[in-house]
């Protein structure tokens, strides 16, 4: 079962990444200033990870395929990782919409 892991970063702003049950991170937030922020992000992962048309499928310009996961606002809410292939992110899109809605929540903040 995956997992949402609550830190800090270097700048005391809060962030989350979504963990695969393998320990695998499979999607990333931005920096929230609050862990109340942060926390709603989580939620609205969880909720929107369940709409195939909020994951926007993206090219780096190294040509390495990558997603961004959007809000209703059209927010981003989370990246992945460079993939090595199309099929790869086509995966880890299934992994987010598999794990995000029952993951729990580890805050490490503490």
């Amino acid at each position: 079962m995956g997992k949402f892991v609550i830190s800090n970063r270097k700048n005391g702003e809060f962030q989350f990444s979504l963990k695969a049950g393998n320990g695998q991170e499979i999607l990333g937030s931005e920096g929230y200033t609050t862990k109340a922020a942060c926390l709603n992000g989580v939620e609205s992962v969880k909720k929107n990870s369940q709409v195939d048309t909020r994951f926007e499928r993206l090219e780096a310009k190294n040509g390495k395929p990558y997603f961004n996961l959007k809000a209703t606002n059209g927010q981003i809410i989370g990246t992945s990782e460079m993939y090595e292939s199309i099929a790869s992110r086509e995966n880890g899109i299934e992994s987010v919409k598999k794990n995000a809605p029952d993951a729990s929540v580890d805050d490490q903040t503490l």
